[in-house]
């Protein structure tokens, strides 16, 4: 067996598809195919079962699969234990898009400035996949938003965040002295998709108060529900680092009066995995400055 044998083989495990794994790896579908295939080969066992153009693992792949990861991670590990020096490298993070776009650009510059020759790779990723990618040592540290979960992941609390009320600058609520929770219970709600956890946040938190929100219709970026609010067809709930230092004439934000909603901002990483130098500086930068997030 070789290492990249291995390598190909659990992507295209991760992938359930030998195209869309050769599109990550950089390579042809006929070369990845053909690797795998040496791959049973040299085992003498069928490592997936082939059902079109997606592909699942037999009984055997499903033991090398978990076999694979432990040795293409500790290989890795050596090779990054060897080579740490604490300023050169690579770390690799994913943070979920409600604050990937907010919190990383003033987090790497505070960190290019600290480590100019260290390089970070930028994912944009939900939850789940963030935990799953972590768990298998594909990424260094995890950016995101509490309730999670990720076995033996270790957690740390970053900061809280506020979210703010956001509405047409016309909306009757924009121009109250003070708005409360309470006075949303009629108001129809733009949010985020179910694949993202602040929609998630939001409906908790208004569960709380014992009222669903109304939701006229769902959308993948937040400057999308923003845009929708402008254009009048609905109201909704925002992180503070989302809301732009020049919100423009059609919108207004402010914070809810009483119990205000709320999300837990959490760093995560895999404990059994190496920490390198750099990551753990990295996390320190996270950790300490928050990128510049207001």
């Amino acid at each position: 067996m070789e290492f990249q044998q291995l390598r190909m083989f659990l992507k295209v495990a991760e992938q359930g598809s030998f195209t869309k794994a050769a599109r990550d790896c950089g390579v042809s579908q006929p070369a990845i195919s053909q690797q795998v295939g040496k791959l049973e080969a040299t085992l003498g066992r069928p490592l997936f079962e082939r059902q079109g153009r997606q592909v699942t693992l037999t009984e055997a792949g499903e033991l090398l699969r978990r076999r694979a990861l432990q040795i293409i991670s500790l290989v890795d590990d050596t090779a990054r234990l060897l080579r740490d020096d604490g300023e050169t490298g690579r770390v690799v993070v994913s943070a979920i898009p409600t604050i990937a776009p907010y919190l990383m650009p003033g987090l790497l510059e505070a960190f290019h400035e600290d480590h100019p020759r260290a390089r970070v790779e930028v994912n944009e990723e939900v939850t789940e996949v963030i935990l799953r990618r972590c768990s298998q040592g594909e990424i260094d540290v995890g950016v995101l938003a509490m309730p999670a979960s990720g076995g033996y992941l270790r957690f740390e609390t970053l900061f809280e965040e506020e979210m703010l009320l956001v509405t047409p600058a016309d909306h009757p609520l924009a121009g109250r002295d003070r708005v409360e929770l309470d006075d949303l219970r009629d108001q129809p709600f733009v949010l985020l998709d179910e694949a993202h956890c602040l929609s998630d946040d939001i409906r908790s938190f208004c569960r709380r108060r014992q009222f669903q929100p109304v939701s006229t219709g769902r959308v993948s970026q937040l400057a999308t529900v923003q845009e929708l609010v402008a254009q009048g067809f609905g109201i909704s709930l925002v992180p503070a680092m989302a809301v732009p230092v020049d919100p423009g004439p059609r919108l207004r934000f402010r914070p809810l009066d009483g119990d205000r909603p709320s999300r837990t901002i959490t760093a995560c990483w895999n404990p059994d995995r190496y920490q390198s130098r750099l990551m753990l500086r990295f996390l320190e930068t996270l950790k300490r400055g928050r990128g510049g997030a207001s």
